[in-house]
């Protein structure tokens, strides 16, 4: 048994992503010109989700992020989406009209979006993926799909309290290391 465990938290760390870490400077394509760049939204807290326009999960949490929009943009908060679906952007927004997703959504292909995330293209990965950026633009908190984070009765809680935290932040303020596992966070995530 000791074994297993070892040897899955040896795999584990060849895929884990480093958080936290400046983010990549990569620019996903969306409709009408528009495009999906972390860079143009510096100063704020952004929330990054990449998703599956079909998946369940993906438009649950695309819906709450629109409700943290609406809460909390004014405040300086911007909640981005990049769907991986192999036929968007075709998708992209009849998603956005059905769910009612007025946040920017782009698309990428799953190359890029394993390079971005820093995940393995050997590993399966489970949507949504879901980034938080501070202010000075560094990913602090990373959480894959089928963490706790997604908690169906924490999940609006947990984006709140990680917008929260970051929002208090000032953008000159340097962040703490985050610790290795799972929930890639600066800030500790209870499991």
């Amino acid at each position: 048994m000791r074994l297993v465990s070892v040897a899955a938290l040896a795999a584990f760390s060849l895929i884990a992503a480093d958080i936290p870490r400046p983010a990549p400077k990569t620019v996903f394509p969306a409709a009408n010109g528009v495009s999906i760049d972390t860079s143009k939204h510096a100063g704020k807290v952004i929330a990054l989700e990449f998703l599956l326009t079909t998946c369940p999960h993906c438009q649950k949490t695309a819906a709450i992020l629109q409700r943290m929009q609406d809460e909390y943009g004014s405040r300086g908060f911007q909640a981005l989406g990049v769907a991986t679906n192999t036929e968007v952007p075709t998708v992209v927004e009849d998603f956005r009209r059905q769910f009612g997703i007025k946040f920017p959504v782009g698309w990428g292909q799953r190359d890029v979006v394993h390079t971005y995330l820093q995940h393995s293209v050997m590993q399966t990965m489970y949507m949504p993926q879901l980034i938080f950026i501070d202010k000075k633009g560094t990913i602090r908190a990373y959480y894959p799909g089928g963490h706790n984070f997604y908690d169906d009765m924490r999940q609006v809680q947990n984006m709140r309290d990680q917008i929260e935290a970051l929002m208090k932040e000032s953008a000159t303020s340097a962040p703490k290391p985050a610790p290795k596992g799972p929930a890639k966070t600066a800030a500790a995530v209870k499991k």
